[in-house]
């Protein structure tokens, strides 16, 4: 799972831990309060500005996406009081979508395990359909006609809510913690004409598919999305460090000079955020992902990886294999010729996983689908290796539905 879909360079990298040990000893710590910074922030923010997705003026470090989506969050209110508009405050997230468990983040996140009991999704956040085809289509329906209708509610959730009442609309471009769902075809271009049509924000998570996962630098390339914004994290230091990241647009960073001058002060930021450590870390990642082509290398290796996972569909417990990339996720059923699920209280999936740790391979469980997410440094050996454990371990697995009658309606 390159550790929780972060440790991309994989475990040990002496480069990152000699730019740790230089940094600590060079500065251990300063705040980007005041007007004030430091080099290694400065740098991290230049090379993340010219290689974003997202037009980008300025960049706000947190310590985690989590924060850093809060403070999306935060960033589009302030954005439109600038704009003289106070009640343009809605934000749109998607059912299943994985954004963050602070207080706004958990609200944006559409999981229901994410919510019970913590009061959350709090007020002026909305939730739209989640795009997975294999769950949610409607029969015969093809993946451009499941996308169509996905715009057509959400253009019809936009009118009955207002559209002078919607800020923006938040993404992954391909959902992990949801249960790694690869978006329908079309579905983002369908929805991007929706946003445009109503003047709202489009905020793109690339907490978990930037800096090479799917096999371009963002998964805003993979997918063909065009955010006003977008949030980093994990891999910005293969998590060696905590830290994340929102790009500000010059339109939006120029309102908020106005409300600054306004009002006196920009009262928000984090006392971790740009950590001199982190940022030195950041800077020295995305050197070695530019230097060692790793961008190149995820696209050498997505093809056998994805064969791989594509080809456990057959697998008589398996009802959908998807994914891109280095990234899938294998969901588990009961019945594959009419989908049917599990019973959850028999906890299939999590029971399987434990079967396949016992062959030597971590696998993450959401529901009954066993997600996948290697480190950008694994070899195409270690490939087939990890799909051989895996595939043993379903064995087992599906021996272990038959012997307890796990599969019984």
């Amino acid at each position: 799972m390159a550790g929780l879909w972060c440790t991309a360079l994989g475990y040990g990298n002496e480069e990152l831990i000699e730019a740790d040990r230089e940094q600590l000893a060079r500065l251990s710590f300063a705040h980007l309060f005041g007007a004030k910074s430091h080099d290694k922030a400065v740098e991290l923010a230049e090379k993340l500005k010219a290689i974003s997705p997202a037009p980008t003026s300025k960049v706000f470090f947190t310590s985690s996406g989590s924060e850093a989506n809060d403070s999306q969050v935060k960033f589009a209110w302030y954005y439109n009081n600038a704009r003289g508009l106070p009640q343009k405050k809605k934000i749109i997230s998607r059912v299943k979508a994985y954004h963050g468990v602070t207080v706004a983040a958990s609200s944006l996140t559409g999981l229901p395990n994410n919510h019970l009991d913590f009061d959350v999704p709090i007020d002026r956040f909305l939730h739209t359909d989640c795009p997975h085809h294999y769950r949610f289509a409607l029969p015969g329906e093809s993946e451009q006609d499941f996308a169509t209708r996905l715009a057509a509610n959400l253009d019809a959730l936009i009118q009955s809510e207002g559209p002078d009442t919607i800020a923006a609309f938040i993404a992954e471009p391909m959902m992990g913690a949801g249960g790694v769902i690869v978006p329908p075809e079309t579905h983002f271009d369908r929805v991007q004409e929706v946003l445009a049509k109503y003047d709202i924000l489009f905020i793109v998570d690339e907490v978990i598919t930037g800096f090479g996962r799917l096999g371009d630098r963002f998964g805003s390339e993979t997918l063909g999305l065009k955010p006003h914004s977008i949030t980093v994290a994990k891999a910005l230091t293969s998590a060696y460090a905590p830290l994340g990241a929102v790009t500000v647009s010059e339109p939006v960073y120029q309102a908020m000079l106005d409300q600054n001058r306004k009002i006196g002060a920009f009262a928000h930021g984090f006392t971790y955020g740009g950590h001199p450590l982190a940022a030195a870390l950041g800077v020295k990642a995305l050197e070695i992902y530019e230097r060692d082509d790793f961008v190149g290398r995820v696209r050498r290796l997505a093809p056998e990886f994805q064969a791989r996972l594509k080809a456990l569909a057959a697998h008589p417990l398996v009802g959908e294999a998807r994914g891109l990339g280095l990234m899938g996720g294998v969901e588990l059923i009961a019945d594959k010729a009419t989908k049917r699920a599990f019973n959850p209280r028999v906890a299939v999936g999590a029971r399987a996983s434990a079967l396949v740790q016992d062959e030597g391979l971590i696998t993450r469980t959401i529901g009954d689908t066993l997600a996948l997410c290697s480190a950008f440094v694994i070899t195409e050996d270690e490939i087939d290796e990890m799909f051989d454990r895996l595939a043993r371990g379903l064995d087992r697995a599906q021996a272990m539905v038959a012997r307890e009658g796990l599969a019984a309606a």
